[in-house]
């Protein structure tokens, strides 16, 4: 690159740090902010704010309610809808899931709810050859027998928990499992204040799983990200990774924590 293709591409680079800097203030604030208050947040002189932001209003990235104020525009909420409505989960969790079973060197499966079970529609592990492969699975298991199906039912209120219990009758497929509604509860109730669940051989012996909850841009649990493992080979140091990687999967589905 010479110096004269450096000194063109400089203005630009400035141009688009002062851009976001200027929309990130816009962000913060619900009502229409006065260019004043715009140039002393930003440290931007007000001409030079005023020229940015009459461009951005030109594209419709800001709209200019009155003279001398200014807001976030609508095409920035036309274009979020665009990428909101391109966002799958799958999607999202496929790199975070490999890396997590890089980790643990044990299964890691992405679940869904439908009705009273709860769907496998991804899987990262390992082949006998070694190699790491990702594929759907589609396998179906009742919500009170797997850590992701716990998941989903604590985030239900107490009634419709009794309803699930009524209509399944809480059939159990292993002497761990969880038969009765007073136990159920009382591991929901642990499930909501640790923020992950457990599956304690409870689906089938010899297996134990724990899982983490992904949550969308507006807060809602779609899917659960669990690791599973032999019965003696479960981690609890693997917790905290298991939640990291939820977390970050939510992030790439729009979610922040701090809501």
């Amino acid at each position: 690159m010479t110096k004269k293709d450096s000194a063109l591409q400089t203005p630009a680079i400035q141009v688009m740090e002062r851009m976001f800097m200027l929309l990130d203030v816009l962000a913060e604030h619900q009502d229409p902010v006065p260019l004043k208050q715009i140039s002393e947040q930003t440290g931007l002189h007000p001409s030079t704010a005023h020229r940015i932001l009459n461009d951005l209003a030109i594209g419709r990235f800001v709209d200019r309610p009155e003279a001398g104020s200014y807001r976030l525009g609508m095409r920035l909420l036309e274009l979020g809808n665009l990428v909101k409505a391109r966002l799958d989960v799958r999607d999202a969790a496929l790199v975070p899931m490999r890396e997590l079973h890089k980790l643990t060197h044990q299964p890691v499966n992405l679940s869904v709810r439908q009705g009273d079970e709860i769907v496998y529609i991804e899987r990262a592990y390992s082949e006998r050859s070694g190699m790491q492969v990702v594929r759907a699975i589609g396998g179906r298991a009742p919500l009170h027998l797997t850590s992701v199906g716990k998941l989903f039912l604590a985030h239900d209120d107490p009634q419709r928990v009794r309803s699930y219990a009524t209509r399944t009758g809480l059939a159990g497929h292993t002497r761990n499992s969880i038969t009765d509604l007073p136990t159920l509860e009382r591991e929901l109730a642990r499930v909501r204040q640790t923020e992950m669940a457990r599956d304690n051989e409870e689906l089938e012996l010899g297996v134990r799983c724990m899982a983490a909850a992904i949550h969308d841009d507006q807060g809602r649990l779609v899917a659960g990200l669990s690791i599973s493992a032999p019965a003696d080979r479960l981690e609890e140091t693997w917790a905290e990774r298991l939640r990291e990687t939820a977390g970050a999967i939510s992030a790439a589905l729009g979610h922040r924590s701090d809501r």
